[in-house]
């Protein structure tokens, strides 16, 4: 009979955030046991390589071409997918809506996850804008805070102007900030959008991705480093409260896998686990565990998403074709920029993405300007996730519903962004709101928080504290979006990744320790036996 393997830490799921608290494990400590599993498994031939930078021509062109819309819903596809397939051996590595893996999530039939190994992390679009205002969440510790950000900014490699501004981009720049400059700080005018890529003079831009953070992830040279995939962790194994390790599914082929899981059930041991596995199925494997604290799974939140897009006025402009920028081999627009919110002056973080269309010949036809706004909503206990005790998703695990719905105040403020987005359009050329402007639906911006926040005090309203430890247990941690606990109304990945900054810096403190009992155990004299 096999041994029960044993790892110092589990981390659940191969994503930004579980790549980013190896990271910093192995920083840590070099010879770290290090165990990472996810069910997916991977596009193309590494694990956690972002398909931006796939060498698969098939597989670039069709990211891309979904990327081109800045929808992130539209990475599943234009269609909400709602058949649930017979199996998961039917589903290839992707992204699929919530809905297609059988759960309840009408109220949000946009939401999705990534069935793959490196999770979103292989399909984001690397936006990076940072956190401010009411969207901190420093916990009385502003100077920590600053440092973590920090920390999070270098690990992803984040570039402060990655995309333009080209001189049209300019032009563009000079609206925005014609309109907005003056109502918050400095350094948060109107600018280029932060992306978490590696700066390069000409070509495609490779962007972060887990395989980068975490190059062991997509190399396997890392001896004390074991990726598994293709194997879904069913519940943790929690006495006392005391996470002793977890139970293991082998669901498809993956790669190193843990000797003896061959289809049957298997459990790992570990000192310590981190779940990072997403803001749906976070909540759902603490819930399967028997770990069900009153927050778990509540302010499940979104900021909504107002999709626009306007072709340019070129002769408002004093452009000609020739004068149109075109894109460096390898991306889809021109420039990328941001609107930071600042405030109740101006709530809503934007996002704008150019584009140049060409003929056959590669001859500038047009330009458009693409412009994204989200709206944040309020942080409330009635949006939320609820887990059944009887019903089973299509990986068997508890089946997930979703309560959400816009407060009378969202609506207000969503209704005041729809009538910024025809004013702001108008500035650039002849729009028309109904056929060039969208309120898309729930779920659409993938950006899902809230459902394991964090809070200073075991009182009901948080899963965990602000190191990411569930309440109530030694040795168990969240990372990732799901506990973000304010609303957000900008990209969340930023500000999530600061959850596992924190989440890595207490692991690493715990896993020391429990060395350090260990090595004393050791070497203590034993008694002598006088009997």
């Amino acid at each position: 009979m096999t041994d029960t393997p044993h790892s110092h830490v589990l981390i659940v799921g191969s994503g930004i955030m579980g790549a980013l608290v190896a990271r910093l494990l192995r920083e840590s400590d070099p010879a770290l046991r290090i165990t990472m599993v996810d069910a997916g498994t991977p596009i193309g031939d590494a694990p956690g390589r972002h398909l931006h930078d796939l060498d698969d021509p098939g597989l670039w062109a069709r990211y891309n071409e979904r990327v081109a819309t800045g929808i992130q819903g539209m990475y599943t596809g234009a269609e909400v997918v709602r058949k649930v397939p017979g199996s998961l051996t039917a589903l290839p590595p992707g992204m699929y809506h919530a809905l297609a893996f059988g759960e309840d999530a009408e109220a949000m039939p946009q939401a999705a996850l990534a069935w793959n190994a490196g999770g979103m992390g292989v399909h984001w679009t690397a936006a990076t804008p940072w956190p401010a205002g009411h969207e901190v969440f420093d916990f009385g510790d502003p100077a920590g805070w600053a440092e973590d950000l920090a920390t999070a900014r270098r690990l992803l490699a984040v570039t402060p102007a990655a995309i333009g501004p080209t001189a049209t981009g300019h032009l563009v720049l000079d609206v925005l900030r014609r309109r907005y400059d003056g109502i918050g700080p400095a350094d948060r005018r109107p600018q280029p959008m932060p992306m978490a890529v590696a700066a390069t003079a000409a070509g495609p831009m490779p962007r972060t991705a887990p395989g980068t953070i975490f190059p062991a992830l997509a190399t396997g040279t890392d001896p004390a480093f074991t990726l598994v995939t293709g194997t879904l962790v069913t519940r943790l194994l929690v006495t006392d409260g005391r996470v002793t390790g977890a139970r293991l599914r082998r669901i498809a082929d993956g790669v190193d896998g843990i000797d003896g899981i061959d289809g049957a059930e298997r459990e790992l041991h570990a000192d310590a686990v981190v779940v990072c596995a997403d803001a749906l199925r976070t909540p759902q494997l603490l819930f399967a565990s028997g770990v069900r604290p009153d927050a778990l799974g509540r302010r499940l939140n979104e900021h909504a998403f107002i999709t626009a897009q306007v072709l340019l006025d070129l002769d408002r402009f004093g452009i000609g074709l020739d004068d149109l920028p075109l894109p460096r081999p390898g991306e889809f627009s021109t420039d990328s920029l941001w609107l930071p919110h600042n405030g109740t002056a101006q709530p809503f973080h934007g996002q704008i993405m150019n584009r140049t269309y060409v003929d056959e010949a590669g001859r500038p036809l047009a330009h458009s300007v693409g412009i994204s706004l989200y709206v944040p909503f309020e942080s409330r206990p009635e949006n939320r996730l609820v887990f059944s005790e009887s019903d089973t998703d299509l990986a068997g695990m508890p089946r997930i519903g979703v309560e959400f719905a816009a407060s009378a105040a969202d609506r207000l403020l969503t209704d005041r962004a729809l009538d910024e987005v025809r004013s702001l359009a108008e500035e650039f050329g002849p729009f028309d709101p109904g056929t060039e402007s969208a309120l898309l639906p729930p779920g659409s911006s993938l950006h899902l928080t809230g459902t394991v926040r964090a809070g200073l005090a075991d009182d009901g309203t948080s899963v965990c504290g602000p190191d990411g430890r569930v309440w109530g247990h030694d040795n168990l941690y969240l990372a990732g979006n799901g506990v973000i606990p304010t609303a957000m109304a900008a990209n969340v990945t930023l500000t999530g990744a600061i959850t596992a900054v924190r989440a890595a810096r207490a692991v690493t403190a715990q896993t020391a320790q429990t060395a350090h009992r260990r090595d004393a155990a050791r070497t203590a004299p034993r008694q002598k036996d006088f009997a």
